[in-house]
């Protein structure tokens, strides 16, 4: 457990002592209290209850004045300029670490802004996940953030077909009430459709999966050749259940997730009461089919949110596609990678130097500038529809890839620092916010793509050190050292 978690109550046998002691004078107060209030008793035992407002007369005479609007009692921080020369004082030590291996960059901007105040290192960088800012900053652009995403089953005779719709969390059962984002599930569309097709008198079906929504190879030919068969990532696919997995929460990956999600599928209709021929085979579902049943996944911002918290890589995948769907592309890596430049050129994020291969980082040969990274930050301040790219970020020390973080790095970073994490062998990376000591809301970029890989801890200390050292910063212009 980290320091800044520690609990703070009375530690050894007398703390215990005193906290059951106070705690059950408490709980005997709140008895009598309680117990006072149906006999009537509160009164004469001192613990009546307070009258309801409306029974309380005004008092005669008092003339009070009327109240002023209370004056601010702080400068509104966010406009705060920021003090380059501060900020390369908090940082110039920490970027030249050994650990951090040869290419290092960092760069530093404020929120709202396009006025870089610091950078260091080369402007081009391997972002790793951090990719998946610029996916997730287009999926909600061109989408809108209440977007949701269907699956459905549709009906031609006595075939049924399940058309995957790309969502990305589908589920085979439903999650419980608490899960977050709450995802769609196969187990409740069988229910809906098994209970369509008793109404339309249909008991015996063949069945059939449609996975026509997205095109071009389910595998980037620029990922590493071992990613799907070592669990890395899935098959991308517009159907699955789980995101390709075997079992929920487990990393076993299925080879061919659409056609596991139709077997699952099947066997969902049997234990409704339908009957199903044979296995099901992939077919595109006819034009004329009708819609028997659909399920809705979460809204978009949500997915968003669960993508950038956990660096999800096959989510990210399938918004990349849907961005190329929104924007009459095909619907592959090519086509959402075109899209997905040309939704974020459109919104002022400036694509210098950009090479993009995949929608979540995977591939080693996706490039990017800094500046890339902090453009994508800013437009998501100044634009609604796309905050949840700023409040959907995990946040040092408490949630997300950032849970486990930040031990070595200043405590007043827990909390205040909130970044997009980037990992691939050798890469490691942070882009997000922090807030200053003095209240400077800054963007940064730190990343270091040539990790030796008996270093990796140290480096991703390293990072967190200096996100840390801009939470500690009095770097506001006028500050002073």
């Amino acid at each position: 457990m980290s320091e800044g978690d520690a609990s703070h109550a009375p530690k050894g046998r007398g703390g215990r002592l005193l906290r059951r002691t106070t705690g059950g004078l408490v709980l005997a107060v709140l008895v009598a209290a309680g117990a006072a209030y149906p006999l009537g008793l509160g009164e004469r035992l001192g613990i009546a209850t307070d009258p309801s407002p409306e029974a309380s007369a005004p008092v005669v005479g008092l003339d009070l004045p009327t109240a002023s609007p209370a004056a601010a009692v702080a400068d509104v921080t966010d406009a705060l300029p920021a003090d380059s020369a501060a900020v390369a004082r908090a940082l110039r030590r920490l970027v030249q670490r050994d650990t951090l291996g040869g290419r290092v960059t960092v760069a530093v901007s404020e929120v709202g802004s396009s006025r870089t105040v610091y950078a260091v290192g080369p402007g081009i960088v391997t972002p790793a996940s951090t990719l998946k800012l610029l996916t997730s900053t287009a999926a909600l652009a061109a989408l809108g953030p209440d977007h949701r995403f269907s699956t459905t089953a549709v009906r031609t005779g006595r075939e049924v077909v399940l058309v995957g719709g790309g969502d990305p969390l589908l589920a085979r059962v439903a999650g419980a009430d608490t899960a977050y984002p709450r995802p769609a599930d196969l187990t409740t569309l069988a229910r809906r459709t098994a209970s369509a097709l008793t109404e339309a008198g249909v008991s015996r079906v063949r069945l059939a999966y449609d996975t026509s929504l997205f095109e071009g190879p389910a595998i980037a030919p620029t990922w590493e050749p071992d990613y799907v068969a070592e669990n890395v990532v899935s098959p991308i696919t517009s159907l699955w259940v789980d995101e390709g997995r075997e079992r929920a929460g487990y990393s076993a990956r299925s080879p061919d997730p659409a056609a596991a999600a139709a077997q699952f599928f099947a066997a969902a209709l049997r234990k409704f009461g339908t009957t199903v021929q044979g296995q099901p085979v992939a077919k595109v579902a006819a034009g004329s089919a009708v819609q028997v049943a659909s399920v809705e996944g979460a809204p978009l911002s949500q997915v968003v949110q669960h993508v950038l918290e956990l660096s999800d890589n096959e989510a990210a995948e399938v918004l990349a596609r849907h961005v190329a769907i929104a924007r009459g592309r095909k619907a592959s890596f090519a086509g959402a990678t075109t899209a997905v430049e040309e939704v974020l050129g459109e919104l002022g994020v400036r694509l210098r130097g950009a090479l993009l291969y995949d929608g979540s980082g995977l591939s080693r040969k996706d490039r990017l500038h800094y500046g890339t990274l902090l453009d994508v930050l800013r437009v998501a301040d100044t634009d609604e529809d796309l905050r949840t790219i700023l409040t959907g970020l995990p946040v040092a020390g408490f949630s997300g890839s950032l849970a486990l973080r930040f031990e070595t790095a200043p405590r007043v970073a827990l909390g205040e620092v909130r970044a997009k994490t980037g990992t691939l062998t050798g890469v490691h990376g942070l882009a997000g916010t922090v807030r200053t000591r003095d209240g400077v809301l800054l963007a940064f970029v730190a990343i270091a793509d040539r990790v030796r890989v008996f270093e990796t801890l140290q480096a991703r200390a390293d990072l967190d050190e200096i996100a840390g050292a801009l939470a500690a910063c009095r770097c506001r212009l006028g500050s002073g050292p």
